[in-house]
């Protein structure tokens, strides 16, 4: 018999996984960034963007997507989870993402999230992602 902790229900990790990833995408292509960062993250959450300084925070990181978002004219978000594993009493997920420019152009980008639950919600704990090359 092991000593680990029984595993995590990874069915029901993925369930809330997408819930979250789901809410962000709407409420980004609503525009609506802070909705989208407030359902998001935990309010102690990180960002680590690419060639910028990490953020922390729920405020700091909503300031940080309103600005990003404006800048690109982001007018949607699509998320694909590609790898999902427990992590202890959290999880992480490897996705790739398509971000919808003004114009209609389209950037894509990795990522790696840590998730923790908060408030009965799997939320984004640590978020980290670099543009794919063109």
């Amino acid at each position: 018999m092991s000593s680990m902790s029984p595993p995590q229900d990874l069915a029901g990790i993925r369930h809330g996984m997408d819930e979250t990833n789901r809410g962000f995408m709407e409420a980004i292509s609503r525009g609506d960034t802070a909705a989208a960062v407030h359902q998001t993250y935990t309010r102690d959450a990180r960002i680590l963007p690419p060639g910028a300084a990490g953020v922390e925070g729920r405020e700091g990181i909503a300031r940080f997507w309103a600005g990003a978002v404006e800048q690109l004219g982001v007018t949607a978000v699509e998320l694909s989870s590609v790898d999902v594993q427990p992590l202890g009493d959290g999880a992480y997920e490897v996705g790739r993402a398509t971000l919808t420019l003004g114009g209609g152009q389209q950037a894509a980008a990795k990522y790696v999230v840590i998730w923790r639950q908060e408030d009965g919600r799997w939320r984004w704990h640590v978020d980290i992602w670099n543009m794919e090359a063109t």
